[in-house]
């Protein structure tokens, strides 16, 4: 019997219609544990680096992890892997919800799509039965209305849909996957998706999940029940709201928005606005948002309320979670929350990612009252309307010919990257918050921030928001605040880290960007991308481990935690060992799709003060600390420790790695 694990996978070749349910190795689990781990295994030995993202090879893998459809709260995340269109590298956006726990109760692991269909399909899952049936008739339908339809359809209303909108059909590089309460946004899934003409995936499952030893797992969960329930009665203090309770920033359920309006910057990542919420924006956009959330919602087992059921003005009803509450507001320089609740529905519908997109439409704006974009640009067709001249008329005209590629919006459909080397005549340099070629959260402050540099530059995430985690973002003004702070930290890995924060200063010689200095800095972001490795193997939400202070799972309670589910023995050295070779497979796989070291840099306006030496020695203190060379290669000593001989095996032969060392 296995247990946690289903044991089996789904291959669906599109080009024929064949499907398979073919039985997994155990020793995939006790390897690479499950989720995004066993998913970047997939794609090393089947997707070689000649493959480009939208050739029938790339594979699109939908995953559950290790403890979803088991009673751990909040293992709700499906994870989906992809060579991206936007970064050319493996990329893992992640949805919540209940498609994944479903996928796991219908007796499946993983779904793996290979090739591309002649014809428009979705997939119907219901345990053992699984078919291609025909979407034609779904064609130009939004990603939400998809999933309504489909389930009627079906006539099962309680099937799990993860679809998508017009924008995954044109093949636009930031299109998403949505699904119910969650969607996977980030670097063109989407866009695969619709590559390969696969509309949706609707599941069914009612079959059971084993666990190996089901009373100590209860035992185990007892106690981070127990926990939950403690921290949603004492926040944190002295931090900003959405940062002290556990679960996704709960954007749904606070109002005050202070911090993220005038720290985080508006338009294409220009502008903060320090002096915005003023006491008449606050009681407006509280207001706004009170009239438009319907009912705060949930994914999966999760006890926290981190989305919402919403309706603004009598609008279309949808899920919203998060971030995207404000990203097109602030994009457009628009005071008026409502507008954000109008297009957010739209863009829901076109599916397409709401990080990235809002920048896209601002970098068109910019580069409009820059004189680089005219008038011609934003003219109307015998299929179109010219561009209204308002602004949020113009955010709605764009977003509309972003989603359908036509005219300008072809061109944008690409991403900030791609769209600003093809415009040329200096919009280049209107390109200046992307990372790897993809658009980061306009988050610009003042000084180069040590933890962030890394974690901006050096995760294959490429997306700061699934990076960062449970080190505070800034230092307590005061010795009291961080002693207070550190007394209770029992999620750290070693107790040595409570001095790092103790000594951390808002200014003088302990205060950024020196400190924490190149070694501390490496070593509380290995602490951090660890945790979300573990997260992303088990498809945890983040927002219960590695993206919140202080949360109910962590290094020392994962491993009990995960060996009774599964069976395997682990305890912190052997889980650590797991999730690190992961990291550095993907690593490699990147490496080997041409990543290097150039490419590993914020771009120059990221802080207003740079420190290009000290930034230098931050990456390379971070590579020796990783055991990887100066390039961001792992070496050959690193890949054999972590039973990986046969990737520096690889990277020799094609000439990534060359003896093994620099």
């Amino acid at each position: 019997m296995r247990y946690a694990e289903t044991g089996y996978n789904l291959e669906i070749d599109l080009a024929t219609g064949n499907i398979e349910r073919v039985e997994t190795d155990p020793k995939m689990m006790e390897t690479h544990l499950g989720g995004l781990g066993t998913s970047i295994k997939i794609h090393w030995d089947r997707v070689p680096p000649e493959v480009k993202p939208f050739d029938p090879e790339n594979l699109l893998i939908f995953s559950t992890g290790l403890l979803n459809g088991t009673p751990a709260f909040s293992a709700n995340r499906a994870v989906v892997t992809f060579v991206s269109p936007q970064s050319d590298l493996l990329a893992y956006p992640m949805m919540g919800g209940f498609w994944s726990a479903e996928l796991k109760y219908a007796g499946y692991d993983k779904v793996i799509f290979r090739n591309k269909s002649p014809k428009w399909v979705y997939l119907w899952i219901n345990n053992d039965k699984v078919e291609l049936r025909d979407a034609s008739h779904l064609q130009g339908r939004g990603a939400l209305e998809t999933q309504d339809l489909i389930r009627k359809e079906l006539k099962e209303p309680k099937a799990q849909v993860a679809a998508i909108g017009l924008a995954g059909e044109n093949r636009v590089f930031t299109a998403s996957i949505e699904q119910s309460r969650s969607s996977a946004s980030r670097l063109g899934g989407g866009a695969v998706m619709g590559d390969k003409m696969v509309k949706a995936i609707a599941v069914r499952g009612t079959k059971d999940v084993n666990l190996a030893r089901g009373e100590e797992f209860m035992e185990h969960m007892k106690g981070v029940t127990e926990y939950i329930n403690f921290r949603n009665a004492n926040p944190i203090k002295d931090v900003m709201t959405i940062l002290s309770g556990i679960g996704s920033p709960q954007e749904m359920v606070h109002t005050d928005e202070k911090w993220h309006t005038e720290n985080f910057a508006w338009g294409n990542a220009r502008t903060r606005r320090r002096d915005f919420w003023t006491k008449e924006n606050e009681a407006n956009w509280t207001s706004t948002q009170k009239g438009a959330v319907k009912r705060l919602i949930s994914c999966m087992n999760c006890p926290q309320h981190c989305g919402a059921l919403v309706s603004h003005g009598g609008g279309p009803y949808y899920m919203m979670k998060c971030f995207g509450k404000l990203t097109y507001s602030m994009a457009a320089y628009v005071d008026d929350l409502g507008f954000n609740f109008r297009i957010l529905q739209k863009a829901t519908e076109y599916g397409v990612d709401s990080f990235s997109t809002p920048q896209i439409l601002a970098f068109a704006v910019e580069l409009y009252e820059a004189g680089i974009l005219t008038d011609k640009d934003f003219e109307g067709t015998s299929t179109y309307e010219a561009s209204p001249t308002d602004k949020e008329g113009r955010f709605f005209w764009l977003l509309d010919r972003v989603a359908r590629r036509e005219g300008i919006g072809d061109v944008l459909a690409d991403g900030v990257y791609f769209a600003a080397r093809k415009i040329g005549n200096g919009a280049e340099a209107f390109d200046h918050n992307t990372i790897k070629k993809h658009e980061q959260l306009p988050l610009k402050l003042g000084m180069m921030d040590p933890l962030y540099y890394l974690m901006y530059s050096t995760n294959e995430k490429i997306s700061i928001t699934q990076i960062e985690g449970q080190w505070p973002q800034t230092p307590f003004p005061t010795k009291e605040q961080r002693e207070d702070f550190v007394r209770d930290w029992p999620q750290l890995p070693d107790d040595h880290f409570k001095q790092y924060l103790l000594d951390w200063e808002l200014r003088g010689e302990n205060s950024n960007p020196y400190y924490p200095t190149p070694d501390m800095a490496a070593e509380i972001v290995d602490w951090m991308e660890m945790l979300h490795n573990i997260d992303d193997a088990c498809c945890i939400c983040c927002g219960m481990s590695s993206f919140c202070l202080k949360p109910p799972y962590h290094i020392h309670n994962y491993p009990k935690i995960i060996s009774a589910a599964s069976g395997l023995d682990l305890d912190e050295g052997k889980l650590k060992k797991i999730v690190n070779r992961n990291r550095n497979l993907h690593r490699a796989y990147n490496n080997r799709r041409g990543m290097t070291r150039a490419d590993e840099k914020p771009p120059e306006d990221h802080w207003k003060r740079r420190f290009p030496e000290h930034e230098e020695l931050l990456l390379s203190t971070y590579y020796k600390f990783k055991g990887w060379n100066m390039d961001g290669v792992p070496t050959r000593e690193k890949l054999e420790e972590l039973d990986l001989g046969y990737v520096a095996d690889d990277l020799e032969k094609r000439g990534i790695l060359k003896h093994g060392q620099d």
